[in-house]
């Protein structure tokens, strides 16, 4: 169908994977959101999911890529993910004199790679404030025409939080980054408190490393109270949520974390790490609480600790529930996430 010439057109750049079930990221979501939320604020999006190993792309992904991008018209309007337009800069090179360019930054790699690459495109959309200003620090990039984006998150029923605060919940591909070895290591040192552990995400990305965390999981004798429940989704994630009292998040690295605002959504306390964008991510109430814990990275021992204050301290509990509670009236819709992405496109555009 011919589209009318006064309605913005945007061709979107995808990893092959956005809609694969068993690969659930916060990346695929956040691109699947914004392409909902563009078609709905009247933008025709035309949509191109590259298969490939991305990051690290063969070179038919490559080759594909390349025929995507030489079948669009001059002047095109182009948003590619930045898992793809990080790692490719001679295929942007070859078309950005005649096409606007618009890279998506989930995660900054911070290498040569990347710096030539999106030193190619128009414009750059970074998914938080942290990831902006890491992108500025590590390359020569105007400021001008960084924007920022962040996730938004959906309305959802408070928890029911139960009275001893012992189900713990962690959503995250089971991968070393995430840090799962060093929750399964804090949970070792709590053998003599009452609680179990739910951990949802992918099992496949490094076999390896779920493996040895498996072993580690047996070898403390901790099998009856963690699981590894694999990818979930729709109610059955919401059910994973609804029944939790404790989002942990122990990752080594994080640009925002969607689980975060996920769980704070639903007025579920956060024990996460002091990393990247995690801090902002957790935020404050309007009255300057925390919903939720920080503690480093890589350090099962202080991880140990403050998961000990949350299960022993009753009134602990109770004021990070209702500081979550509260946080959760503030967080943003991702209407403004897409209203964003709208403003940093028409710039690009002009």
């Amino acid at each position: 169908m011919r589209v009318p010439p006064d309605v913005p057109t945007l061709h979107v750049i995808l990893p092959g994977d956005i809609d694969d079930p068993a690969s659930p990221s916060g990346g695929n979501g956040y691109d699947r959101r914004i392409c909902a939320g563009l078609a709905a604020a009247g933008w025709a999006v035309h949509e191109y999911a590259v298969t490939g190993d991305w990051p690290h792309p063969a070179p038919t992904a490559r080759a594909v890529l390349a025929g995507v991008l030489a079948s669009l018209p001059d002047g095109a309007l182009v948003l590619v993910d930045g898992l793809v337009a990080s790692v490719v800069p001679e295929v942007l090179a070859a078309h950005s004199g005649r096409l606007r360019l618009v890279a998506l930054v989930h995660l900054p790699r911070d290498d040569d790679t990347e710096a030539t690459a999106l030193a190619e495109v128009t414009a750059v959309v970074a998914t938080s404030s942290w990831t902006r200003d890491t992108l500025l620090r590590r390359y020569a990039l105007p400021a001008g025409r960084v924007y920022v984006a962040p996730p938004g998150v959906d309305p959802a029923s408070p928890a029911s939080a139960s009275v001893t605060g012992s189900a713990l919940l962690c959503v995250a591909a089971v991968a070393r980054h995430k840090g799962h070895d060093v929750l399964v290591e804090a949970l070792t040192m709590l053998t003599d408190r009452r609680w179990t552990l739910t951990c949802v995400g992918p099992l496949h990305r490094e076999p390896e490393f779920v493996d040895r965390l498996r072993a580690r999981i047996d070898a403390g004798r901790l099998g009856e109270r963690v699981q590894l429940v694999g990818p979930l989704s729709g109610d059955r994630l919401d059910a994973a949520y609804a029944g939790a009292d404790l989002l942990v998040h122990p990752s080594r690295g994080e640009t925002y974390g969607m689980v975060v605002t996920e769980a704070l959504a639903r007025g579920v306390p956060v024990l996460t790490t002091a990393v990247g964008g995690l801090p902002d991510t957790l935020g404050h109430t309007v009255g300057g609480d925390r919903p939720g814990l920080l503690v480093p990275a890589d350090d099962p021992a202080a991880l140990a600790a403050e998961l000990r204050r949350w299960l022993d301290d009753a009134t602990l509990r109770a004021h990070l529930r209702q500081a979550a509670v509260t946080r959760r009236d503030t967080l943003a819709d991702w209407s403004g996430t897409v209203t964003r992405i709208i403003t940093a496109l028409k710039e690009a555009s002009a």
